[in-house]
């Protein structure tokens, strides 16, 4: 049995513990939290042992599972992987660059695994493309969000946009050629709201919005390429394809357009979206990656490229700040 230990057991570590505890091949042996009233509420709860030392619990388990806020991933990663244990950390990878490269070096110099907890990548609207083709030329996304205090020791960009930044890297093979950026602190001391765009040296544009501060919610990514429009909801966990009809295309929803070059079929399809929990599938993967000695899905690597390029955010912002 793999033995695992959570730090950190509030709102988003309560859906671990929860997700933990249904995983074949793993064993929960307890869990470290600074916050009394939180941690003798989840001890009862869950009848599971509380670490008052975080070393104490590093060393009893296999891997360890942070889900503590941003500014203790550094601390907590390199303790446990000098200890030879398997990290899973939430998103963001660490709190500054710096960190992260540490972490990034700790980690290949080590036998352990590392996976970043970007969670999206795991969500049934994304998985549901998982046999089609995507090399999009442009790609618009919204990521909107009610105020909500918790998470905001960091921006809107490490939050929420950070999700974002990491789907778009895995589609996208090729480098960052430029990025533009301005947003705005409304309810914190960070950016609350911002609009980004970024450039790829293959031709590809990203336009990303992002809110923390909006009346409704709403997270959606529009991919356009060349042979097709796909749009991924990932809120209400829906796919839709829009491209030319082909041969292969059967009982689609299908209809016709005048061109310039004539009258074109188009074809409407929505892949199958799997039931799928998320969050219990980015934990399965990391056990089944330790257990089985295969790659992790979001490696160090992705997180510290999606981090790169959320700080390059950051500096583009603190270069164009709106002044309230």
């Amino acid at each position: 049995m793999l033995k695992i230990g959570v730090f950190g057991v509030g709102h988003l570590g309560k859906f671990h513990l929860n997700n933990w505890k249904e995983i074949a091949g793993t064993e929960l042996v307890g869990f470290y939290d600074p916050n009394n009233e939180t941690a003798n509420e989840v001890s009862e709860k869950y009848q599971l042992p509380r670490f008052p030392d975080p070393g104490d619990l590093i060393n009893a388990c296999d891997a360890i599972d942070i889900v503590a806020p941003t500014n203790f991933h550094f601390e907590l990663c390199q303790r446990a992987i000098r200890k030879g244990k398997h990290v899973f950390v939430e998103k963001p990878l660490a709190n500054t660059m710096d960190e992260a490269r540490q972490l990034v070096k700790l980690a290949q110099e080590s036998n352990i695994k590392l996976q970043v907890g970007h969670v999206e990548r795991f969500n049934p609207a994304f998985l549901a493309l998982k046999n089609t083709e995507l090399n999009p030329m442009f790609i618009e996304v919204h990521r909107l969000a009610q105020f909500n205090p918790r998470g905001t020791e960091v921006s809107v960009i490490l939050d929420l946009m950070i999700h974002d930044i990491d789907i778009i890297l895995s589609i996208v093979k090729s480098g960052v050629k430029n990025i533009s950026a301005s947003g705005v602190a409304v309810m914190t001391d960070t950016p609350d709201i911002a609009n980004v765009r970024i450039e790829f040296d293959n031709g590809c544009v990203a336009n990303l919005t992002s809110s923390r501060i909006s009346m409704k919610r709403m997270r959606k990514m529009r991919l356009f390429q060349k042979d097709a429009y796909i749009g991924i909801d990932f809120l209400n966990k829906k796919t839709e394809i829009i491209r030319q009809k082909e041969e292969r295309d059967v009982n689609v929803f299908a209809f016709d357009i005048e061109t310039p070059k004539g009258k074109k079929t188009l074809a409407i399809a929505n892949p199958t979206v799997p039931e799928v929990n998320a969050i219990k599938k980015e934990l399965e993967e990391f056990s089944s990656a330790i257990i089985n000695n295969t790659k992790t899905i979001v490696s160090e690597i992705d997180g510290l490229m999606a981090m790169d390029v959320a700080h390059q955010i950051l500096k583009k912002i603190g270069n164009n700040t709106i002044v309230r």
